[in-house]
C-alpha cells in the first residue's frame, strides 16, 4: 500500500510538472507588467530569476538592471502571477529583463553564486565586521562562518579611511520556516523528511530542553513555530541568538544575553540554549502536529485521502518544505481531503541592493564546493 501511495504521488507530481513547460530563456528589454506578488531586491538577473523558483506562488518576473534609466528603482526584482500562469503581456522596456521561475525545471535549489558585484552595496543584515586584504579573504571568511550568507567589502580607494577594507558579513536565514503557525480543529501539519534544519556536521550536539522555564529577558526577534525542537533550530540559526524561549501560543522568542542566564518557572513555556557546529537531531520535524495549521506559503494543493500520503508527496516534491492537509472532520466540507504543499525561500537574498562606489558585494561559496 506505501509504494502504490507513492507511485500515485509520483505521477501526479509528473502531471503538474508536464502542464508547465520549462522555460529557462531570459527576455532582454521586454517587461511583463502588472500582476505583482511582491518586489525583492537582486544583483543580477539570475538571483532574481532564483528568487521566483523559490517563491511559492512565483510564476514568471521582471528584473530591474543596473543600466536603468528612468528612475532609481536598480535592482529590483518583480515577482509575478497570473491565473493562466503567463503574462497578461509582453512589451518592450529598456533597462529590464524578464524570465521564468525554474519550478517546472529541474534545479538546484540550493545554487552556487560565484559571481561578484562591482560597485554594488548589499545594504543591511550585518552581525559582524573585521578587516582583511582583499574581497577574496573576505569571501572567504563569509563561506567558512556558518552564519554568513552575502557580504560586502571596503575597497582602498573608498572616500573614507577609516573604513577601507572593511569586510561586512552578513546573514538571512537559510532554513525552512512556518511564517504563520495556528492552533486548528481537523488540520494536520508537518515538515518534508528531506528539509534540512542545520548544516551537516560529525559532531552530534547535545541538546538541553527545559520545560516549564522561561529564560528571563526581551527577546530580540518572534517567530512562528510548531514546537520547541523548531525554536531550536531557529536560534541555532540565527548568530545573535543565545537562548530561546517557546510559548504554547506557537510563539517562538530569540533571546540574545552572553553574560548571564536566568531562569523562571512559567507553565507552557519551553525554553533552551542554541546549539552550533553541531548536528542537531532532526527527528522532531517527522511528526506530524495534529491541530496545527501552516498558514499560508503554499506551492498548490492536491486532494488525498490522508496526511500520511500528503506528507509523502511533500517529502517527494523537491520545492516542497512542509504541508497542512485538511481532515475530513474538518468544518468546511469544500476544503476537506486538501494537501497544501508549501515552501519559503532559503537561498541568500540581501534586504536591499544599491549602487556604491570602490564596494564589492557578493555571496558565500559554500554551495559552490
Amino acid at each position: 500500500m506505501e509504494v502504490y501511495f507513492i507511485l500515485l504521488s509520483l505521477l501526479t507530481l509528473t502531471r503538474l510538472s508536464s502542464s508547465q513547460e520549462c522555460k529557462r530563456d531570459l527576455l532582454q528589454n521586454i517587461d511583463f507588467p502588472g500582476t505583482d506578488i511582491k518586489f525583492e531586491y537582486s544583483p543580477d538577473v539570475q538571483h532574481c530569476q532564483q528568487l521566483c523558483t523559490q517563491f511559492p506562488s512565483c510564476l514568471f518576473f521582471t528584473f530591474i538592471r543596473a543600466d536603468w534609466t528612468k528612475d532609481q528603482r536598480h535592482f529590483y526584482c518583480y515577482l509575478k502571477s497570473t491565473s493562466s500562469g503567463q503574462p497578461n503581456s509582453q512589451v518592450p522596456l529598456l533597462g529590464v529583463t524578464s524570465g521564468y521561475s525554474l519550478k517546472p525545471c529541474s534545479t538546484d535549489l540550493q545554487p552556487c553564486l560565484a559571481r561578484v558585484y562591482q560597485n554594488v552595496d548589499f545594504y543591511g543584515a550585518d552581525y559582524r565586521t573585521l578587516f582583511t586584504a582583499d574581497h577574496q579573504e573576505c569571501q572567504r571568511m563569509c563561506s567558512k562562518d556558518p552564519f554568513c550568507q552575502f557580504f560586502t567589502f571596503i575597497q582602498a580607494d573608498y572616500t573614507s579611511e577609516k573604513y577601507r577594507y572593511k569586510c561586512h558579513l552578513k546573514f538571512s536565514w537559510n532554513l525552512p520556516r512556518t511564517l504563520n503557525v495556528n492552533r486548528k480543529t481537523g488540520l494536520v501539519s508537518g515538515f518534508s523528511h528531506s528539509a534540512q534544519f542545520s548544516p551537516y556536521s560529525d559532531t552530534v550536539c547535545s541538546t538541553k530542553l527545559f520545560p516549564n522555564a522561561e529564560i528571563v529577558g526581551g527577546a530580540f526577534m518572534t517567530q512562528p513555530s510548531g514546537t520547541p525542537e523548531q525554536c531550536l533550530a531557529m536560534c541555532s540559526a540565527h548568530p545573535q541568538c543565545t537562548y530561546f524561549s517557546f510559548q504554547s501560543d506557537l510563539k517562538c522568542l530569540l533571546k540574545d544575553n552572553r553574560n548571564s542566564l536566568e531562569f523562571t518557572a512559567k507553565n507552557g513555556v519551553t525554553s533552551g540554549i542554541a546549539t552550533h557546529h553541531c548536528q542537531q537531531d532532526n527527528n522532531w520535524a517527522k511528526t506530524p502536529l495534529e491541530g496545527i495549521d501552516f498558514q499560508g506559503s503554499d506551492i498548490r494543493f492536491e486532494l488525498m485521502d490522508d496526511a500520511e500520503t500528503c506528507q509523502k508527496t511533500c517529502t517527494i516534491d523537491q520545492h516542497c518544505q512542509f504541508y497542512t492537509y485538511v481532515n475530513q472532520n474538518f468544518e468546511t466540507a469544500s476544503y476537506r481531503r486538501r494537501c497544501y504543499l508549501k515552501r519559503t525561500t532559503i537561498m541568500p537574498a540581501p534586504p536591499k541592493v544599491s549602487k556604491l562606489a570602490n564596494v564589492i558585494s557578493g555571496f558565500s561559496m559554500r554551495n559552490c564546493i
